[in-house]
């Protein structure tokens, strides 16, 4: 890793499924710190980031593609209006 800091330090976020282009998307964050990738499903891919290496960005891919049916199931549970209700 360039910056030295272990991906175990990585907390993941994702959202519920949104309609983009007339396509159901689920948006995933990775956040570091400072750092973060931003990603989509079911593409797996990231399309916004600031702070992780190239290879750390290549292996956040892998990562959504590896474990897309998991991420997309725990989507299906993210209720937005519960959790803006909680605030």
């Amino acid at each position: 890793m360039e910056r030295g800091r272990p991906m175990e330090e990585v907390k993941m976020l994702v959202s519920g499924y949104v309609v983009k282009d007339q396509r159901r998307i689920v948006r995933v964050s990775f956040i570091r710190g400072t750092d973060y990738a931003e990603g989509t499903l079911p593409d797996g891919v990231i399309d916004k980031s600031k702070g992780f290496s190239e290879e750390e960005i290549r292996k956040l891919a892998n990562f959504l593609r590896v474990n897309k049916n998991e991420i997309l199931g725990e989507a299906k549970k993210v209720n937005p209006i519960r959790s803006w209700l909680r605030e």
